[in-house]
C-alpha cells in the first residue's frame, strides 16, 4: 500500500531546513551530517523535499500504527541524494485525526 494522499503530503520547511538539514540542531545533527554528505544543504532544502516526493512517497508503506493523534505510516526506502549516493531511510508520516493529509514527522537512516 502507498501512503494515502501522498500527492498532498506536507513537508514543513522548518522540518527540512531547520531540523533535518541543520548540523547544529541538538537532535537532528547526525541526520543533517549524513544528508549533507549526500549533497543536500539547508540553502537548497527544497531538493530534499523533491527527492522525498519522488523516491519515498512512491515506495510502499511498511508499517501503520494508530496513536492518540491520528495514524502513523512508516516508509523504508532508499534515498539517492544530489551527489549520487543512496542511503536507506525510514520516514514517518502522520495523518492527524480529522484530516486526510499526511505530514512528515521525521526520518532517519535505517540501521542494517
Amino acid at each position: 500500500m502507498k501512503l494515502p494522499n501522498a500527492e498532498n503530503a506536507v513537508m514543513a520547511a522548518e522540518k527540512l531546513r531547520d531540523y533535518l538539514l541543520n548540523p547544529a540542531h541538538r537532535r537532528g545533527a547526525s541526520k543533517a551530517k549524513l544528508l549533507m554528505s549526500m549533497g543536500y544543504d539547508s540553502v537548497r532544502w527544497q531538493r530534499l523535499e523533491i527527492d522525498l516526493r519522488e523516491q519515498h512517497l512512491m515506495a510502499d508503506v511498511e508499517e501503520v500504527e494508530e496513536n492518540d493523534y491520528g495514524t502513523c505510516y512508516v516508509v523504508v526506502a532508499g534515498l539517492t541524494g544530489p551527489s549520487g549516493g543512496t542511503v536507506v531511510f525510514r520516514s514517518i508520516w502522520q495523518i492527524d485525526a480529522g484530516t486526510d493529509v499526511p505530514r512528515l514527522i521525521t526520518m532517519y537512516p535505517e540501521k542494517r
